[in-house]
């Protein structure tokens, strides 16, 4: 958030701007976060080779770093993360770069930064532009900050739930 702070002084797009708390707003994040969780359960799910090795790459390296964590620790990291990356990267990346070129070219070079900042392997990296694309988006839609931050951190939230506590055995995966 210091970041965020830091660079929408010195690019002149103060971060919360455009944030509105209100229930509309708080509505809007939480339907925002439908698609992030079917394209998690897919994740899941899937066979393909480059997403399943990212699975069990989160499952290996970053799990163990939140075994033990209790709904409300993880949930204090998601929302932190929610706000402060959306402060940053929609609140301040994507709104100085709006001033200066279209916005759907914002929304898709901001995702791009989102996405290598998010670099733990080439797949995820993809996913999280795409993700960044969407969230940015989801911002531009709506006019308001609020949305997606509640959709980034509700999504991280159940995100790291999953990760942390396991995911449901299928009958395919017990066999």
């Amino acid at each position: 958030m210091l970041a965020a702070l830091a660079l929408g002084a010195w690019v002149g797009a103060p971060p919360f701007a455009a944030l509105d708390w209100s229930w509309r707003g708080l509505a809007r994040g939480v339907a925002a976060t439908a698609p992030l969780l079917l394209a998690l359960r897919w994740c899941l799910r899937t066979r393909f080779p480059p997403v399943a090795r990212l699975v069990r790459l989160a499952e290996e390296r970053i799990a163990p770093l939140f075994a033990g964590s209790r709904m409300l620790e993880l949930a204090v990291v998601a929302v932190l993360a929610g706000l402060g990356e959306e402060a940053l990267f929609r609140g301040v990346i994507q709104t100085a770069l709006a001033g200066h070129l279209p916005v759907w070219v914002a929304i898709g070079l901001t995702g791009a930064v989102f996405g290598v900042a998010h670099w733990l392997t080439p797949t995820y990296a993809v996913l999280a532009a795409v993700v960044g694309a969407y969230l940015g988006w989801t911002f531009v839609a709506s006019g308001n900050l609020l949305v997606p931050i509640v959709a980034h951190a509700l999504y991280d939230l159940v995100a790291l739930a999953v990760l942390v506590r396991g995911r449901p055995r299928t009958a395919e995966s017990v066999v």
